[in-house]
């Protein structure tokens, strides 16, 4: 693995870990630039699955998060996760790009406003 990629990884991780989630968003434009579109997102959350799995283990074990209040929450997502998985391949790459982008500025008004 070239240091980029490491880099670009390791950085996906550590935000992870801080924000409880949103390390796709810097691994995105890293796999960006090394994989053809059609095989981005899933790589993306391919890789993201794992960090995600070690991040929530972490907050587990030391008391950040109780797994009955997240429960509804995590069922939701796996629904969502299933839907956007079947909806993927139907929905051009330039939506796509759209809809990643507008849930970035969403999220980013939602944090600075808040």
């Amino acid at each position: 693995m070239d240091r980029g990629a490491a880099a670009g990884a390791a950085a996906a991780g550590a935000v992870n870990g801080l924000f409880g989630g949103g390390g796709g968003m810097v691994l995105l434009p890293v796999l960006g630039h090394r994989l053809p579109e059609g095989k981005l997102y899933p790589t993306c959350v391919g890789v993201m699955f794992p960090v995600c799995a070690l991040s929530a283990g972490v907050y587990l074990l030391r008391g950040g998060v109780s797994a009955v209040q997240a429960a509804p929450y995590l069922a939701g997502g796996l629904l969502g996760g299933l839907l956007g998985g079947r909806l993927y391949r139907n929905v051009p790459s330039r939506w796509l790009r759209r809809l990643f982008a507008a849930f970035l500025i969403y999220g980013g008004l939602r944090y600075l406003l808040w």
